[in-house]
């Protein structure tokens, strides 16, 4: 069966440029969204603070790691869906620290291993800082990695199915997530199937799903995460869920079995 994760885009957060809002304010919001993507039957949802953009590369201060770790904890004490962390752009240490007090499920991490030109700079994988943290902690998180990420280049430009083997095989991934060149792009079907038969993990979406693509991703993935414009009140990308748009893909991807 084809795993559902929703997405909850927090606002600004206090200390980001753009905040606007108290950390009560913003934990009311996220458990808000929580609540609606439960009701609209996805299976988990990421915790992800889009909103405090332009982004630091892979270190963020303290005030963000002290308000995600609060908003975190509020979404997995108020809902019974497994609940994930991404932290911007690439604090993967930082998010599977607070995934781990907090008693979250698993974390997003951009750069796991490899070297990507982004916007932020050139990013370099925490994959060895990481899996030695984790295995510090004595902790089950699990590790969800993208291959050849969004609104990146990678410099060690092997292809894609040779990039998933190494993240599964090297990196210590326990799921890989494929994603076209930016956020509303979907990924080439065809470097899903690539992935697909190079790894035995999990392969997730992490890019592009929209109301008229995601039928033939449900053929093709273990699990989509869902975030675009069609599943945004109005359509405002980083907005409030559209619950009803959750449900619709929800229901039809349940319905749909896998091809490869």
């Amino acid at each position: 069966m084809v795993k559902i994760i929703g997405m909850i885009h927090l606002p600004p957060l206090p200390g980001s440029p753009r905040n606007t809002m108290s950390l009560e304010e913003v934990v009311e919001y996220a458990s808000s969204e929580a609540k609606t993507l439960e009701k609209a039957g996805v299976d988990a949802v990421i915790v992800e603070n889009l909103g405090d953009y332009p982004f630091f590369k892979d270190q963020v201060p303290a005030i963000t790691i002290a308000s995600m770790a609060v908003i975190v904890r509020e979404v997995v004490r108020n809902s019974s869906l497994e609940v994930g962390v991404n932290i911007l752009r690439n604090a993967c240490i930082q998010a599977f620290e607070v995934a781990h007090v907090t008693g979250a499920d698993f974390i997003r991490c951009n750069v796991l291993n490899g070297a990507y030109v982004t916007d932020q700079g050139i990013i370099e994988g925490r994959g060895a800082e990481l899996l030695r943290d984790k295995r510090y902690l004595n902790s089950n998180i699990k590790i969800y990695a993208d291959v050849h990420v969004k609104h990146a280049y990678p410099l060690y430009n092997v292809d894609i199915e040779i990039a998933a083997e190494d993240l599964a095989e090297r990196g210590g991934a326990d799921a890989i997530i494929v994603s076209g060149p930016r956020s509303p792009i979907p990924p080439d079907i065809q470097n899903v199937i690539k992935v697909k038969k190079a790894v035995k993990l999990p392969v997730l979406i992490g890019s592009g799903i929209s109301l008229s693509n995601f039928r033939k991703y449900c053929e093709v993935a273990d699990g989509l995460i869902i975030g675009e414009s069609d599943f945004k009140i109005n359509g405002e990308i980083g907005g409030r869920s559209n619950g009803e748009s959750y449900a619709i893909l929800v229901k039809e991807c349940r319905s749909i079995s896998p091809m490869v």
